[in-house]
């Protein structure tokens, strides 16, 4: 009989809820729930924690200096789908002024942010990336940025579809979700 990892609880057979989510703990594990399974990853490396934590900066200040909404750190939960329910954490988030919960749940919001900034590590497989990017955008999410360190590059998504790839040399641009910012991609990797 396989041994299974010592971190992973016993789960309950069947599908979890993001209620249930909300009370599960793993020390040191990041979770996300995806139509009802729980998903258990390692902890990031310190390059993404870097990269992640510098685009955070960066767009926290503009955010706050102009009044238009709130960005949200690594690992905030947003449950995307229901019955089966999703709960996906990107590792940037940020939510226009107009959409802000008022008061904030302290748990999962039943919506998409505006922008998901995805930072990719090494163990990353492309096709839970491109699930995780398919989310959101079904979510309502406007703007998805995947930015690969090892490669150099990002990758922008957009509601509508469309996919630009952004090299080193060129910047990460808010579009229409903010207007006006822009990250020079080589500033952050």
């Amino acid at each position: 009989m396989p041994a299974e990892p010592v971190y992973v609880p016993r789960m309950p057979p069947g599908l979890m809820t993001a209620d249930e989510l909300l009370h599960v703990r793993i020390p040191d594990k990041r979770v996300e729930l995806v139509r009802g399974k729980l998903v258990v990853r390692e902890p990031a490396g310190l390059r993404h924690g870097r990269i992640a934590m510098e685009l955070a900066r960066l767009l926290a200040n503009y955010v706050d200096d102009r009044g238009i909404g709130r960005v949200y750190a690594a690992e905030t939960g947003f449950a995307v789908a229901r019955d089966p329910d999703t709960v996906r954490a990107p590792d940037v988030a940020f939510i226009r002024q107009d959409r802000l919960p008022d008061p904030e749940p302290l748990g999962f919001t039943n919506f998409a942010p505006d922008l998901v900034v995805e930072v990719l590590s090494p163990g990353d497989r492309p096709g839970e990336i491109l699930a995780k990017v398919a989310d959101w955008l079904s979510a309502g999410t406007r703007l998805v940025w995947v930015v690969d360190p090892l490669r150099r590059v990002a990758r922008v998504y957009r509601q509508d579809g469309s996919e630009t790839i952004v090299p080193a040399d060129r910047a990460l641009e808010g579009e229409e979700v903010l207007p006006g910012f822009a990250c020079p991609l080589e500033t952050i990797l």
